[in-house]
């Protein structure tokens, strides 16, 4: 039990990657934050996670918004006592060619993955370092290989997700002198709902770039967020881990 004990807030786990983390840390005995913008899929997702045994827990949180963001780690601390990870994962896309995109289109993307990362470090933070060094937290954030790489239709993830990798950095420098860890996921062509509705053409195309041959399953990408969580990792701190089967190595 990797994470017994422990209590961790995933953002955007109501679905795909982040569903998969919380199920993953359920599984090793943490207490999760089911947190996501839609109140009734958070709750209904900490049910069905919760199903099989474990602790699961849920709240609706905008990470977009400062109060939002505040109010939903002030709630975890009230009801849990503290907080030890915390995942960034929740995330929006907005695609199109950068002369078709509007600003308002760049904004949000910018907003919900840079922005949101940022507001839920800085509350996670102010909790974790003011703990015992050995017990200082982890922070995990997801980016993406389209950070490293870009991608067509996708300036303002793209952005975005770089911008994490950073961010992910600056957390982990800060951190530090606290025991707080900070390290970001890559994650590459995964199987969701999201990307299985890509064309067949476009994903037939991405799959060229992948050595492994496959796309990736969230499950893999919950196993090295679990190994980042863990005291498994605990001398890994401002690094990222691409999970994309050597896509863009």
């Amino acid at each position: 039990m990797l994470l017994d004990g422990r209590i961790a807030i995933v953002t955007g786990s109501a679905r795909g990657i982040g569903r998969a983390i919380a199920e993953r840390y359920v599984a090793e005995g943490a207490t999760v934050v089911i947190a996501d913008i839609d109140a009734d899929e958070a709750s209904a997702t900490a049910k069905q996670v919760a199903a099989d045994g474990g602790t699961t827990d849920s709240l609706a949180c905008d990470v977009v918004d400062e109060g939002a963001v505040q109010a939903m780690v002030n709630a975890v601390l009230e009801r849990h006592g503290r907080l030890d990870v915390l995942v960034n994962n929740a995330g929006i896309i907005r695609d199109a060619m950068m002369h078709r995109m509007s600003l308002e289109q760049f904004r949000q993307v910018i907003d919900v993955h840079l922005q949101g990362t940022w507001l839920c470090s800085r509350a996670a933070l102010a909790h974790m370092r003011q703990r015992e060094p050995d017990t200082g937290g982890t922070i995990v954030n997801l980016s993406s290989i389209s950070g490293k790489l870009g991608n067509l239709g996708q300036s303002n993830y793209a952005a975005a997700k770089a911008g994490i990798v950073a961010l992910t950095k600056s957390t982990a420098r800060e951190g530090a002198r606290f025991g707080i860890r900070a390290n970001a996921i890559v994650p590459g062509l995964i199987r969701t709902a999201m990307t299985e509705a890509m064309p067949a053409d476009a994903w037939a195309e991405k799959m060229l770039d992948i050595p492994l041959g496959r796309a990736g399953e969230p499950d893999e990408v919950a196993k090295v967020a679990l190994f980042l969580a863990s005291d498994l990792s605990s001398y890994v701190t401002g690094t990222t881990v691409e999970v994309t089967g050597g896509r863009g190595m």
